[in-house]
């Protein structure tokens, strides 16, 4: 069996080959071709915390995965000294069940995410987009700012939270890499940030929309990260009303996410209005229909991201040597 560390994962995922595995993953789920159970929750409330069990299967034409990640968030570990999240990802051979691979799961979750929004910005955004707002400044920012960055020629990065320290730690440690600008901006409220964004991404933890509404131009992509819960909305009701809403589950998307359960219990957002990102690789007309268009991807984080990036690391880390093999 193969261990792969985080520094093994983020050597084997490229955020270009990670962008592609997720155009896979999300076109196989839509076209029927994935077993993905909702993910289970195992409440842990007398550490106040959770672990969360996420399986999936994928069969496509010419690759299989199997795999599942578990998380667990446990909100006393921060004052021990602990990080809030502990994550791993388990690869088992798609032929005989035998266990592959343990992967480090916060590494590969937070460069699959990216690679998610880099997608539907790929898939979305105007083909001159070139403005970028980030709203936000942890790890998962860091990840959907590269990833944009891979999918469109940004000269301008526009960067917001409440906490500036931490955007200007961000700043200073993205500043330049890869095909990120040099200048990267502090902004000092999220409306300020978002004045001239061409892209969008919404990457917080809040349980209340991060900006206003009519700050939204025509023609803007919007990428939903955060609202993982039905608590929690990053972005304004009306706003997913008068967009042009994308998931990457429906399923998932109108049970786990405040941003899409809170406008269609409020009657703004039909159903049937929300589109997978998948149906648009399956067929390019159902999504953006012109430059004036506002565009929404709301992602919940799939089970079948997690197996298609960890088969893709596996297969990378095969041919850089990368990891510890270990007899099991």
């Amino acid at each position: 069996m193969l261990i792969l560390n985080s520094a093994d994962v983020q050597k084997a995922l490229s955020m270009p080959e990670c962008i592609e595995a997720m155009k896979e993953a999300f076109a196989a789920l839509s076209s029927g071709q994935v077993e993905m159970p909702l993910r289970t929750r195992i409440p842990v409330s007398k550490k106040d915390g959770i672990s969360l069990f996420m399986p999936a299967y994928l069969q496509g034409a010419e690759e299989e995965a199997l795999a599942i990640k578990i998380v667990s968030v446990f909100n006393q570990n921060p004052s021990n000294g602990l990080p809030l999240i502990h994550a791993a990802v388990v690869m088992l051979n798609p032929s005989t069940g035998a266990v592959d691979a343990l992967l480090e799961g916060a590494a590969l979750t937070a460069i699959r995410t990216g690679a998610g929004s880099g997608a539907a910005t790929d898939i979305l955004a105007r083909k001159d987009a070139k403005t970028v707002a980030i709203l936000g400044a942890g790890i998962q920012a860091r990840s959907q700012l590269l990833a944009v960055c891979t999918v469109r020629s940004i000269d301008s990065v526009s960067i917001y939270s409440p906490n500036i320290d931490e955007v200007q730690e961000l700043i200073g440690e993205m500043s330049g890499q890869g095909p990120i600008p040099t200048e990267l901006h502090a902004s000092a409220t999220a409306a300020e940030a978002m004045s001239n964004a061409d892209i969008i991404c919404a990457a917080t933890t809040s349980s209340t929309p991060v900006f206003e509404d009519k700050v939204i131009k025509a023609g803007v992509h919007i990428n939903g990260i955060g609202s993982y819960t039905p608590e929690m909305q990053e972005v304004p009701s009306k706003t997913a009303a008068r967009a042009k809403v994308f998931v990457d589950s429906r399923q998932a998307a109108q049970v786990e996410s405040g941003d899409i359960t809170t406008p269609l219990k409020a009657g703004l957002l039909k159903l049937e209005e929300i589109t997978e990102i998948g149906e648009i690789l399956l067929d390019p007309a159902k999504g953006r229909q012109s430059d004036s268009d506002i565009t929404f991807f709301k992602s919940v984080g799939l089970a079948v991201q997690d197996a298609v990036a960890g088969q893709l690391a596996l297969q990378n880390a095969h041919k850089r040597n990368l990891g510890t093999q270990v007899k099991w």
